[in-house]
């Protein structure tokens, strides 16, 4: 089963790059979700068949905020936050905080849009091999790429009105690759993300809602949708509950 799901996905991300000359065109008038890219949308509208929703909630964090180069915080009680848009070289600058940090850091709380896919998966294996939590904080973000570092978490917790979204990955630079180079990239980018949710216990439903949702889109995930998907996980008893 494994393998087939491996294979469709794989798939699927080859579907999405077959007609590149068309989606160029189309490229003109679809805003793609860049944070950090002034006149794209911070939080897209949400999924429909016809007028496009708004979110479930509004985060808390002004969007100018959201666009920033992503930051890192530490608070009390060993949280390290990270907020702002998952920029190249997010992952480099995490690493650096948590070598010189790390032994304060217990759970790492996300509130961003988004970014570079392959800063977020790096940052979800360093909190996995480190054995950290993450969570996403009432009315904060964690959406496009986020939920890849989310998922590195040991145990993970989306509070009450948490906005958590995904959609396809897709380039958002200015260079603008081949048909042949386009479908290579779609489908590494594919295997690679299916790979490491795997490896992180998350079911494939994530991931294709994801593949399924246009990058001007957002496919907000429900509070049952992360429980079932197994990308939240259930708190931990503690003593006092026990007895």
């Amino acid at each position: 089963m494994r393998s087939a799901f491996f294979a469709l996905l794989v798939a699927a991300g080859a579907f999405l790059v077959i007609d590149i000359r068309e989606m160029r065109e189309a490229n003109a008038t679809l805003p793609g979700h860049d944070p950090m890219t002034t006149d794209a949308p911070v939080l897209p509208p949400a999924l429909t068949e016809g007028v496009p929703q708004a979110p479930p909630v509004e985060p808390e964090t002004p969007r100018e905020t959201l666009r920033q180069p992503m930051r890192f915080e530490l608070l009390s009680g060993g949280v390290l936050k990270a907020e702002g848009s998952i920029d190249p070289g997010a992952a480099t600058r995490f690493a650096d905080e948590i070598a010189a940090r790390g032994e304060y850091v217990k759970t790492v709380s996300l509130n961003s849009p988004g970014g570079s896919v392959d800063d977020a998966l790096a940052m979800s294996r360093l909190i996995r091999e480190t054995g950290l939590d993450t969570k996403v904080a009432t009315r904060a973000l964690c959406a496009s790429s986020c939920p890849l570092i989310f998922a590195g978490g040991v145990a993970r917790e989306a509070e009450e009105d948490a906005i958590l979204g995904v959609h396809q990955v897709f380039n958002a630079g200015q260079d603008r690759p081949s048909p042949e180079q386009a479908m290579s990239s779609a489908q590494n980018t594919t295997a690679r993300i299916a790979r490491h949710l795997d490896d992180m216990g998350i079911e494939s439903g994530l991931w294709l809602n994801a593949l399924e949702t246009p990058p001007d889109r957002l496919y907000y995930l429900t509070r049952e949708e992360m429980a079932d998907f197994r990308l939240t996980t259930e708190p931990l008893a503690t003593a006092e509950q026990v007895e």
